[in-house]
């Protein structure tokens, strides 16, 4: 081990222990985050910056940044024998200050310079340069939140999440970062509209605004568009004082090509495979990280924890796990490579995905892992005990599918689709899932999520509601991307905000495009929950708050997603009249949820039901409060005893033209 010392008062007298080179070479270092990368420390009584970096195969490594004219020639790094490791202090050097890394390929040629793969901030981009970072800690005044959140995200507790695109929500007008400005409003209209969670877009750093963040190059680094690092974390800090948990996209499939990052880092491929058969992701012309290196899982593993245990997030959902588990994902024949047993599926990635998971669960006690996988792989949300991938929650990707398909049909033609709507019944209990109408439905072309419901204007809207209180009926945690709230009839825009003018007077489609940029200063005017000019917008925005409420307040809604013992079909037959019942249970609780998804008023439709006694009508998406036609059970139905579907009591209810309602057993 050196302790050379190098140019311009630099020092390579090491930091890192013989431990933590080992630790690192079996990519087991849980701190590694707090060795490799840039930390401002002392050395021999002087205040300065030590600067760590995994290079195993370069020549030659320097630091250069603003601190001394990017010149390669003035901090050359010292490598740490057999580790791969280099390192240097640099006196002086002050957070604040800019660097990257000189790197000299194992032919001597000079690369790209690169920015520090383990930086924890980062230049705005489109510059690209590390950020030497603050290493104060954090100012948290959450223990009562972290303490209680394990039981605020179990599957018998209520989660509705609100999924936000930080930079769209709202555009940031004025002083401040968008953390500071925005997110105080965010919390409270989130708040207010009785969401549990927000979940955001990858706020990891990433080169290309209009990857949205899914192409990530900072993983440890909270992207410069929105803010400071303390600043991040202060967003947490109020979002937990308000009760709301925080759940981020987090991006470990691939990573983009640009030449200042993890691409070619040393020379050689080092993070990614070497062969693009494995190492390039012809999707979205991306690389793929190589799961099979322990440095490589290391630095992600350490990524997600960055997340789950300095910033106290609530939650990772991890972008793309199909892509990772097929070694076959979106390639023609010949263009993979098989595993060791000749098969498609990807070894390296299982076992990283449920290592990571257990990771997670032990070092960030209450914090939940959630898949975005599209395919039948069994046992995503299984313990890794029981041959697991051990995720608590995997996203319901063929319920929204099969739903959305069924909602675009014209009500004539529903009858041909019904199962469409029945079938998500038939696996329900295969995960435990999140039902979610996310972001990737409302871009490309694709519209927004009113566009999608077929029929008139006023149809449309009461098809979204309908649909909606479907959605809440049915098992499987909630999940709503910002703008299908209000119904805005743009297709999402990364450049644009939501179309908050659409709530005002007025309503119609080419009224709110008329409207668009137009903000309100503060969240307030955003919640229309009553006034004198009401749009159908502002209706449906008052339908999910309500909605959420009263998942929140009815256990039956919630409480037994993941028992099978918890529903039950009254109707799931009835594709001549596009109606559908079933019973949700818990305890001593029924409720009743029932949906006429044709614009034909249905009276005297009897249903039968378990229990005697009065019904409440708690929720009817064709209220005129919601912008309906106002048809209803005049607040609750008494049974009668009438038997019917297996039941010795029933009802006999009007059901609204294109609803939801939603009865609860009183008594």
């Amino acid at each position: 081990m050196s302790t050379k010392t190098g140019h311009m008062g630099s020092s390579s007298s090491p930091m890192l222990g013989e431990l933590d080179l080992h630790l690192i070479g079996e990519g087991q270092h849980l701190q590694i985050a707090d060795r490799l990368g840039a930390h401002v420390t002392s050395l021999n009584a002087k205040e300065g910056v030590r600067f760590a970096l995994w290079a195993p195969n370069a020549r030659k490594v320097s630091v250069v940044g603003d601190f001394n004219n990017w010149d390669g020639m003035r901090h050359p790094m010292e490598r740490r024998q057999g580790s791969g490791v280099w390192e240097v202090f640099i006196p002086d050097v002050m957070p604040g200050a800019l660097y990257k890394y000189q790197l000299h390929g194992p032919d001597g040629r000079v690369l790209p310079l690169k920015a520090d793969p383990y930086a924890r901030q980062a230049e705005l981009p489109p510059a690209t340069a590390s950020v030497v970072a603050n290493s104060t800690a954090f100012n948290w005044t959450d223990e009562p939140w972290m303490a209680a959140r394990a039981s605020k995200q179990a599957s018998d507790a209520p989660l509705a999440i609100y999924e936000v695109h930080m930079g769209s929500w709202m555009r940031h007008q004025g002083q401040g970062s968008v953390w500071q400005t925005l997110g105080e409003q965010l919390i409270h209209y989130a708040v207010n509209m009785g969401f549990t969670h927000i979940e955001l877009l990858p706020i990891t750093e990433h080169p290309f605004t209009g990857s949205w963040g899914y192409q990530p190059l900072g993983m440890f680094a909270p992207s410069a568009r929105y803010g400071t690092p303390e600043q991040l974390a202060a967003f947490v800090d109020h979002c937990h004082a308000a009760g709301l948990g925080l759940i981020l996209d987090w991006v470990p499939a691939h990573f983009p090509s640009d030449a200042h990052g993890l691409a070619w880092f040393d020379g050689t491929a080092l993070y990614e495979h070497a062969d693009p058969r494995q190492g390039f992701h012809p999707d979205w012309n991306t690389l793929i990280y190589n799961l099979g290196r322990n440095e490589v899982r290391n630095f992600l593993m350490a990524s997600a924890l960055e997340w789950l245990g300095r910033y106290h997030v609530d939650g990772l959902r991890v972008d793309a796990v199909a892509s990772m588990l097929y070694l076959d994902y979106s390639r023609e024949a010949g263009g993979w490579i098989p595993n060791r047993y000749g098969g498609r599926e990807n070894l390296e990635a299982v076992q990283f995905l449920r290592d990571l998971n257990k990771l997670a669960h032990h070092e960030c006690p209450g914090a939940i892992m959630i898949a975005e996988e599209s395919t039948a792989w069994p046992g995503v949300t299984n313990s890794v005990e029981d041959g697991g991938l051990g995720f608590d929650y995997k996203w319901n990707m063929g319920w929204m599918h099969d739903t959305l398909n069924y909602m675009q049909h014209d009500p004539i033609h529903r009858r041909h689709h019904h199962n469409n709507m029945t079938f998500g019944m038939v696996y329900a209990y295969s995960e435990r899932f999140i039902l979610p109408l996310s972001h990737d439905e409302v871009v490309h072309g694709k519209g927004s999520m009113i566009g999608k419901m077929a029929g008139d204007t006023w149809q449309r809207f009461a098809n979204l509601r309908a649909y909606l209180g479907f959605m809440w009926g049915h098992p499987g945690k909630k999940l709503l991307f910002m703008g299908d709230e209000i119904g805005q009839w743009r297709e999402w825009d990364h450049d644009g905000e939501i179309d908050w003018a659409c709530l005002g007077a007025g309503g119609g489609k080419d009224d709110a495009e008329s409207k668009v940029g137009q903000i309100a200063p503060i969240c307030g005017p955003l919640l229309h929950f009553a006034g004198d000019h009401d749009t159908p917008h502002a209706g449906v925005q008052r339908l999910v708050r309500d909605l959420n409420k009263l998942y929140a307040a009815t256990p039956a809604l919630f409480g037994t997603d993941a028992v099978p013992e918890g529903f039950s079909w009254v109707i799931g037959d009835d594709s001549s009249n596009s109606v559908f019942a079933f019973l949700r249970m818990s305890h001593d609780q029924h409720v009743l949820v029932v949906s006429n998804m044709t614009p034909v008023p249905r009276s005297a439709y009897r249903i039968g039901v378990p229990r005697a006694g009065r019904w409440r009508e708690a929720i009817n998406t064709d209220a005129q409060h919601y912008g309906g036609s106002n048809l209803g059970n005049q607040g609750g139905v008494q049974s009668e005893e009438i038997a019917s579907h297996g039941h010795a009591q029933s009802l006999s209810l009007l059901l609204p033209p294109l609803a939801t309602v939603v009865f609860i057993a009183e008594g």
